[in-house]
């Protein structure tokens, strides 16, 4: 039919899931201007919980001019001039208990889009923990809600829909915290298409890279076009520790919210209590399989299991808590329907020696205290990796962000954990995933947007990733791959001094440098682009403020490539900038002029960066960094050689 532009199936997508902003350096008295209610952030997600207080908009006035939304009128669903725009999006028959609302009930929407964009709101907690004032990146902001994600997941169709409503109702950010499994070509990803659409209109888009680490090559929503975002930790740790009955303790970790007292209960390994009428002996048993416990001889009692879990099997078994062990995941804090504390198998030997030792083995799980961490900011565990499959060359994620136990508002129409039997509803919660991630970068790009409003969506994600604190690789051995340029700094962002900007005109010569169509370009574009028409580029020459370089196989022993960039002074009128290069063995980088000297704002000048590499140990990243330097601002690029296994 006429108008239709790409066909392709509608499959669903899933949900990636205050210390935060001073663990960045981003105070409460960080400088703000009189621009920031003016900012539009379009939340693409579960919807919004709009009685929450980070949605108050005491103070506010009305919506800005530019905003042609609407706050489409449902059941007990109302706006105000903080949450002025909210839509659903749904292009199925509903399932389960989804409300064909605006409504958050699932909680993550209401979580994202508080952090962004939340008011400041003091005492904010858990049950007690994390207390303090919770607030989003641009508490002065607007918010513009568009519930795509239901019980089933997030179809692509509704992804689609709410972009283009999103796009024409006037937001200035969009944040997606949602994706696939792994990286989509950018013909048949919608997120990817919606973001170029955004990216025409001078919308930056911000999206969650993934939850699928540490596997390399996981990291999804790559496009060049938009903000992939990783998951990093911060300085405070929740961890649980564990009474024992001969006085001694240990720690694990979780988000426990409950309090059992000074009462120890028995504790039993669940492989010592098999379902046999069901068939299940020690060996599945142990692993808390449902059905696999015998309720008589675990009730009342602190179960030892030795895999993960979501803690439902022995809750609903009649335990009281549950210790689990599992070697992974020690860097995050999950929330459980009872109480729970997860340890290392190292912490697990020394459980079962008093466990065997004692004929009546007692122990108690204590509430959950909080430690300071200090390996943050770090790449959690689960935050996808690079190298970008879609793309070798160009380098993702962008940057990381706290992703890890992040306070932000929740959904009182559901359960902290969502899982049935628990009965705890709050209005915050403490929760992980590049979702939260995202919404960090978001708020900062907002931030950004609000110093800059004319600036383009690559210009305020150069600002960003240039002015990231750069992240230690002996922390991170994935390095780049793992944090991109590095860790969000959004004080810095708002005077980058340089930025390395691009438009439609730049992504449609990558594009078709990449090797597709005019068939295929328009699939993405949406309009009448023709690869006949533009010089092809190299995904290396495209004008991105990182430098990857990935090698296919150590059978190339040596290889060297040339990159084209151009940068905008953002900086002073008058201002000379000098190349500083960091190589390490292995890797030669030279810059040509190495000396860059600007007479005024917005001039352009062009340079190269020459870059020879070995192909060293196959999956080990080679890091190394341009930075330009005026005395005043560090503008740094990462630049990475990767030996593809």
């Amino acid at each position: 039919m006429d108008g239709v532009v790409s066909v392709f199936p509608s499959e669903k997508k899933q949900l990636h899931t205050t210390r935060s902003w001073d663990f960045m350096g981003f105070f409460q008295d960080a400088p703000t201007t009189r621009l920031e209610s003016d900012i539009i952030i379009g939340m693409l997600d579960t919807g919004i919980w709009p009685e929450s207080q980070s949605f108050s908009d005491e103070g506010f006035g009305p919506p800005p001019s530019k905003w042609k939304g609407e706050c489409k009128p449902t059941l007990n669903f109302t706006c105000n001039n903080k949450i002025i725009g909210a839509r659903f999006f749904r292009s199925e028959p509903f399932v389960g208990g989804d409300l064909p609302s605006p409504r958050d009930v699932e909680g993550h929407g209401t979580h994202t889009s508080s952090t962004a964009g939340g008011n400041f709101v003091s005492n904010a907690n858990l049950f007690g923990l994390a207390a303090g004032t919770s607030r989003g990146g641009v508490p002065s902001a607007r918010i513009a809600v568009y519930k795509i994600c239901w019980s089933d997941g997030c179809p692509d169709a509704d992804i689609l829909a709410a972009f283009d409503h999103a796009i024409a109702d006037g937001v200035d950010i969009i944040s997606l915290s949602v994706g696939g499994f792994g990286a989509s070509d950018y013909l048949d990803d919608p997120i990817a298409i919606g973001a170029f659409h955004a990216m025409k209109n001078g919308i930056l888009t911000s999206n969650s890279g993934g939850n699928d680490g540490p596997n390399l090559g996981s990291i999804s929503n790559v496009s060049p076009w938009s903000l992939s975002v990783a998951a990093s930790t911060i300085d405070r740790k929740f961890v649980t520790n564990v009474a024992l009955g001969n006085g001694e303790s240990i720690q694990g970790i979780s988000v426990n919210t409950f309090d059992l007292g000074d009462k120890l209960f028995p504790l039993i390994h669940a492989g010592d209590a098999p379902n046999t009428t069901a068939g299940f002996n020690g060996s599945t048993s142990r692993l808390c399989f449902p059905g696999s416990l015998d309720e008589d001889k675990v009730q009342g009692k602190i179960v030892i299991c030795d895999l993960i879990s979501d803690g439902e099997v022995t809750q609903s078994s009649g335990a009281v808590g549950t210790i689990m062990q599992n070697p992974n995941f020690q860097d995050v804090a999950f929330l459980f329907p009872q109480p729970v504390s997860l340890i290392s198998f190292n912490t697990g030997e020394k459980l079962f020696q008093y466990l065997r030792s004692n004929s009546n083995p007692e122990a108690a799980i204590e509430k959950s205290t909080t430690i300071e961490d200090l390996s943050a900011p770090a790449v959690v565990s689960f935050s996808s990796r690079g190298p970008n499959l879609i793309t070798l060359d160009i380098l993702k994620p962008d940057l990381a962000a706290p992703g890890v136990d992040i306070l932000a508002s929740w959904s009182e129409g559901t359960s902290i954990t969502g899982l049935v039997g628990d009965k705890r509803i709050a209005p915050f919660n403490i929760i992980s995933g590049t979702s939260m991630a995202c919404p960090h970068a978001t708020g900062a790009a907002a931030y950004v947007k609000s110093f800059h409003p004319t600036w383009s969506p690559a210009a305020i994600k150069s600002a960003l990733m240039t002015s990231a604190f750069p992240m230690s690789p002996k922390l991170n051995t994935d390095a780049e791959l793992g944090y991109g340029a590095g860790h969000l700094n959004p004080s810095n962002a708002i005077n980058p001094g340089l930025v390395y900007d691009a438009e439609e005109l730049d992504y449609i010569k990558f594009l078709c440098g990449q090797g597709y169509s005019t068939k295929d370009l328009r699939l993405v574009s949406g309009d009448h682009s023709n690869c006949s028409d533009v010089t092809k580029t190299a995904a290396s020459d495209l004008n991105y403020p990182s430098f990857g370089l990935v090698i296919n196989s150590t059978s190339q022993r040596l290889i060297s490539r040339v990159y084209h960039r151009t940068v905008t002074n953002v900086g002073l009128p008058v201002s000379t900038y000098k190349a500083v290069i960091k190589a390490p063995p292995g890797l030669k980088v030279t810059v040509r002029p190495a000396t860059l000297s600007f007479r005024s704002l917005g001039q352009k000048i062009s340079f190269t960066v020459t870059v020879r590499a070995k192909a060293n140990v196959v999956g080990k990243v080679v890091s190394g960094s341009l930075t330009w330097d005026d005395g005043v601002h560090l503008v740094r690029s990462p630049i990475v050689s990767f030996v593809l296994p």
